[in-house]
């Protein structure tokens, strides 16, 4: 399993993290950031598969995925 990390006030408006995605993780909020855009929220934690090409391609370094190794 793994846990991802959102510095929202980094965050630029890209949804590159939306499109790139295989597991649809992410989704737009209906909250909008100060400076006007749709925030992205986190939407399926659990379909995480750690591939970090989220964390890779993010432009502002945004996101963080972190292996959780705790036994459910």
């Amino acid at each position: 399993m793994f846990k991802i990390k959102l510095r929202e006030e980094w965050c630029k408006g890209c949804y590159f993290c939306i499109n790139i995605c295989p597991k649809k993780v992410y989704t737009y909020s209906n909250e909008y950031h100060p400076r006007g855009f749709k925030k992205v929220k986190i939407d399926k934690e659990e379909n995480c598969i750690g591939c970090l090409l989220c964390e890779e391609l993010c432009p502002d370094l945004v996101i963080t995925i972190i292996k959780d190794d705790k036994k459910s």
